[in-house]
């Protein structure tokens, strides 16, 4: 979905090939075209994408246009790792308030 926000202009739609798409996830996935076609159904029942297959003399594309929730995706993805970040410090910070009460505690009752 990262590399349909960043290729598709907004509201408009573009032409993508699968090769291209496996192209720019080969750094962390390997996929087929038929793994690609299920992700784009996927992505297009979900409501992030409208995408069309197209067949020409170039080879297969996808005529993709990103919907409301598609243009959105990275600013809810950058959302969704700010409120972990800030629940992952959130909790080592009552770690660490814990230990340091745990600790006071034992210097109290232990003398």
């Amino acid at each position: 979905m990262l590399y349909l926000t960043k290729v598709c202009p907004k509201k408009r739609t573009c032409l993508v090939s699968p090769n291209e798409i496996a192209a720019a996830l080969s750094k962390k996935f390997v996929l087929s075209v038929s793994e690609l076609d299920e992700i784009m159904t996927a992505l297009s029942n979900e409501n992030y994408i409208d995408f069309v297959v197209s067949e020409s003399k170039m080879g297969y594309y996808y005529c993709v246009t990103l919907k409301k929730k598609g243009l959105s995706f990275e600013q809810d993805n950058k959302k969704q790792k700010k409120t972990f970040g800030l629940l992952v410090l959130r909790s080592l910070f009552l770690a660490t308030v814990s230990f340091i009460f745990g600790m006071v505690l034992k210097m109290i009752f232990k003398g």
